[in-house]
């Protein structure tokens, strides 16, 4: 019998997350181990950390996968702004139809994108390389940004952009003076947002990288296939407390711009 301030709901709650968080944290641990075996324990010592700043193949995989990413989020926050502001103030035929392919991205699982863009590739006989990469990791930066951006367009006023409209301001000028501003919070947590997914993405690297491209996914799959080593365990701490530093951010940048609105 539980008592009145301990809930099942609770309980239950409680013990997800420590299933989810208590392997990060003996993760965490094992990173600072001395010993070459990556679940005993060596004594403290910083020596995994100090290897991976010598691991050129590493930190080569990781120049591939910041390219790719930053490449990618970049092009899909152009495309993927414009695409939000057309499907909320435009109306054309098929619209409906449209919103939802454009979506489509969000639930379809990675290894059926990953399939199908390698069989489009090879079917126009592109030859894989970075760029497919980067092409292939857009089309998910592009629905993710576009999702959090039309989120952010519904909540604002368009009576704003309509008064620019009629003290003389040309759409482009009212979009560009008037709506970008309002929505640079929501284009930028989408774009920290798609820019982790990007970094973390394996499946569909794997299936459109040229012989030429090593993202970091793929060089940590390649080293855990014969068994997890200590140093390993140091590059999964970093990148846990990178991709957690960058969904603060993101999801700061958001509550800040909700801030403002309501100033506003």
């Amino acid at each position: 019998m539980l008592s009145r301030s301990v809930t099942w709901p609770s309980l239950f709650t409680a013990l997800m997350y420590a299933f989810m968080y208590f392997p990060i944290i003996v993760l965490g641990a094992y990173s600072f181990s001395d010993s070459r075996y990556s679940a005993s324990w060596g004594g403290f010592s910083l020596r995994w950390y100090r290897a991976l700043f010598s691991d050129r193949r590493l930190l080569a995989a990781l120049q591939d996968s910041l390219i790719i990413a930053i490449v990618a989020v970049a092009i899909s926050a152009v495309l993927g702004t414009l695409m939000a502001i057309g499907l909320a103030r435009h109306r054309f035929p098929g619209k409906g139809l449209y919103r939802g392919m454009s979506y489509l991205p969000l639930i379809i699982p990675d290894i059926a994108i990953a399939v199908a863009t390698l069989v489009f590739l090879a079917s126009v006989a592109v030859p894989l390389s970075l760029g497919t990469i980067i092409a292939a990791h857009m089309v998910f930066c592009l629905a993710y940004i576009a999702v959090v951006v039309s989120s952010r367009i519904q909540r604002l006023d368009p009576n704003l952009e309509e008064a620019a409209l009629d003290l003389g301001a040309t759409h482009t000028q009212a979009m560009f003076k008037v709506l970008l501003p309002q929505l640079a919070p929501g284009i930028l947590a989408g774009c920290l947002l798609a820019f982790v997914l990007s970094m973390d993405d394996l499946l569909i690297s794997s299936f459109t990288a040229g012989g030429g491209a090593n993202p970091l996914p793929i060089e940590i799959f390649s080293r855990v296939r014969t068994g997890v080593k200590p140093d390993i365990n140091a590059l999964s701490v970093m990148l846990i407390l990178g991709s957690a530093l960058l969904a603060g951010i993101a999801e700061y940048v958001r509550y800040w711009g909700d801030r403002q609105r309501q100033k506003g």
